[in-house]
């Protein structure tokens, strides 16, 4: 399973790291290692909760924790933890891995289950946890100096974001012009094209690291060789997520 690769690729990091290593800033502003681990436990708790049937209609219920805002409930909930022991954080993110894994093994991968604030398959609740994952394993990296990875679940974090493309421009309150096209490339230069039904009006072209980057927001579209045309070409780069 690609996400256990990536909890394994992180357990690694994080086994080799000094107490006073997890006091550093990570990547992701304003949070330090330990922040970006809690956090981690704190979304793949919900996780199973949700698959297991424990998470009540309206998803994590964020209406109910006060802020609407996803980063602000996050962060509260962040700063809740904040100076728990590196050892108890690490302890914890560990048994709660395990908890989703096995969870995801033993449900019904096309079940509908609650999230955030609405429902989506088991599947791509699997596939959100491994793109999270993954962006928060290279902000750690990052605090030492390391680059970002080409994950074994790449195209599945690729697919994510333009799956829920919709998802991105309805949440903006925007409207696509029409469908859009992925062309990618993958990590050993294979093709990784994602092509709508119909014809596509708008096509992203490019590697599949750097649009993965653009949609996890850890860098400027701008700043990368990707390629749009069409009529929602800047806006597609602008929208593109992996996150609620």
């Amino acid at each position: 399973m690609d996400l256990a690769a990536q909890h394994e690729e992180l357990d690694h990091l994080l086994a080799g790291l000094e107490e006073s290593d997890w006091a550093r800033p990570s990547a992701c502003a304003g949070w330090s290692v330990a922040d970006v681990v809690v956090h981690l436990t704190q979304s793949d708790d919900g996780a199973v909760a949700s698959v297991e049937g424990r998470l009540p209609e309206g998803g994590l219920g964020m209406e109910r924790q006060g802020p609407a805002d996803v980063d602000t409930w996050a962060e509260q909930m962040v700063v809740g933890e904040r100076g728990t022991h590196p050892a108890e954080v690490l302890g914890r993110w560990r048994t709660t891995t395990a908890a989703l894994r096995a969870a995801l093994d033993g449900c019904d991968l096309s079940a509908r289950v609650p999230w955030v604030t609405g429902r989506l398959s088991a599947r791509t609740l699997a596939t959100t946890r491994l793109a999270e994952c993954w962006i928060h394993t290279g902000d750690i990296g990052a605090a030492f100096g390391g680059e970002r990875s080409t994950s074994p679940g790449l195209r599945h974090i690729a697919r994510l974001a333009w799956r829920t493309l919709p998802y991105a421009f309805a949440s903006a309150g925007r409207e696509p012009a029409g469908p859009v096209a992925f062309e990618l490339r993958g990590p050993d230069g294979e093709r990784w094209d994602l092509v709508p039904p119909e014809e596509p009006r708008t096509v992203i072209r490019g590697d599949a690291l750097e649009l993965c980057l653009v949609a996890a927001r850890r860098v400027d579209p701008a700043a990368t060789d990707l390629r749009a045309t069409g009529p929602d070409a800047t806006a597609v780069l602008e929208l593109v997520r992996t996150y609620a």
